[in-house]
C-alpha cells in the first residue's frame, strides 16, 4: 500500500506541474526552476541521499562493474552516433540517454521489492556510481551541443551537486555524524527537490506535442536501453566473480529508464529537454511493461528457475 501511495504521490506532483504550465503558461519560467532545482536543492538532496545510509567500500566490484559497463557502451555509442544522428544535440542525448537511468528513486525501492532488504547495500552502492557518470559523463555530453570540449568539462566542476557527493561520501566513509538540526534542514531541502524536479518534468511534458516527437531519436534510444544493453550487460555480469544476489541487482539497475535529471541537465545546458521529456516518460512507460520479460535472466543470475 505504501508503494501504491508513493507512486501516486509522484504522478501527483507530475500533474501539479503539467496543468500548471497549461493554465497559468508564461506566468511560469521553467528555467528558473530548473536553476533553483540544480544549483540550490539537488545538492540538499544528494547530500542527504548519500548520507542515509552505510557506504560498504568492500562492495567496490559491483559499482565498478556497473561503471564499466556502463562506460563501454557509452564509448560504443559515442562512435555509432555520428553514423546515426547529423544535430550533436541529438548525439549527445543518444550516448547518456541510452545507458544512464533511474537508480536512485525507482532503482532502490525496487531493489527492495525484488530482492528484499539485503539488496540495498548494492543498490546504494551503484546508485553512488550512477551519480558521478550523470554529473560528469552526462554534464559533460549535454554541455556539448552548445558548448566547446573545454566548456563542457568546465560546466562539470561548475556544478556543486558533484562536489556536495565527494563531501557526503568523506562524512560516510569517517561517520562524521551530521546534527540533528542540520539533518532536518537537508531533509528539508532533499523533498523540496524532488517536488521541483516532478513538477519540471510535468512543465515540460506539456510542451512535448506528439506530431513533433524526434521517432528516429526514440527508437534508437530504447533499442539500446532495452535491447543491446541488457543483452551485453547479461553476458558480462553472467562472467563476473561476484555473488548471485549482486549479478541480479547489478542487471536490474542497468535496465533502469531515464531519470528525471536527465531533463533537468538538458534544460540546464539547452540540449533539446523536450526530446529528453518525451524519452523519460516513453522508456519508463516501456520499463513497466518490458521488466516481466527480464524475469527469467535474473533468474539465472540468480541461480533459480522461478521468481
Amino acid at each position: 500500500m505504501s508503494a501504491i501511495l508513493s507512486l501516486l504521490s509522484i504522478y501527483f506532483f507530475i500533474l501539479v506541474g503539467y496543468f500548471s504550465k497549461k493554465f497559468l503558461r508564461n506566468k511560469i519560467d521553467e528555467k528558473t526552476l530548473i536553476v533553483i532545482s540544480v544549483y540550490i536543492l539537488q545538492p540538499f538532496l544528494t547530500f542527504w541521499g548519500l548520507l542515509k545510509r552505510d557506504i560498504d567500500l568492500s562492495l567496490i566490484a559491483t559499482p565498478a562493474a556497473f561503471a564499466t559497463i556502463t562506460i563501454t557502451v557509452m564509448i560504443f555509442l559515442l562512435i555509432a552516433s555520428k553514423r546515426l544522428f547529423s544535430d550533436p544535440k541529438e548525439r549527445s542525448i543518444f550516448i547518456i540517454a541510452s545507458v544512464v537511468g533511474n537508480t536512485g528513486n525507482l532503482g532502490i525501492p525496487l531493489g527492495i521489492a525484488l530482492f528484499g532488504e539485503e539488496s540495498v547495500p548494492f543498490t546504494t552502492m551503484i546508485n553512488l556510481a550512477n551519480i558521478f557518470i550523470v554529473y560528469t559523463f552526462g554534464v559533460y555530453f549535454y554541455s556539448r551541443g552548445n558548448f566547446s570540449i573545454k566548456e563542457s568539462i568546465k560546466n562539470i566542476f561548475r556544478l556543486p551537486i558533484l562536489w556536495f557527493a565527494i563531501l557526503a561520501i568523506i562524512f560516510n566513509v569517517l561517520h562524521i555524524e551530521v546534527l540533528p538540526q542540520i539533518e532536518k534542514m537537508l531533509l528539508m531541502g532533499a523533498y523540496a527537490s524532488i517536488v521541483i524536479q516532478l513538477l519540471i518534468f510535468g512543465i515540460y511534458l506539456y510542451a512535448v506535442k506528439i506530431k513533433e516527437i524526434n521517432i528516429k531519436l526514440i527508437i534508437s534510444v530504447n533499442s539500446v536501453k532495452f535491447i543491446f544493453l541488457p543483452v551485453f550487460a547479461y553476458f558480462v555480469i553472467f562472467l563476473l566473480p561476484i555473488e548471485p544476489l549482486a549479478k541480479a541487482v547489478l542487471f536490474m539497475e542497468i535496465m533502469m529508464p531515464i531519470a528525471v535529471t536527465n531533463v533537468n541537465l538538458a534544460a540546464l545546458y539547452d540540449s533539446k529537454p523536450k526530446e529528453v521529456t518525451a524519452l523519460v516518460f516513453i522508456t519508463s512507460i516501456l520499463f513497466l511493461i518490458l521488466i516481466f520479460a527480464y524475469f527469467p535472466l535474473i533468474n539465472s543470475l540468480l541461480g533459480r528457475s522461478a521468481f
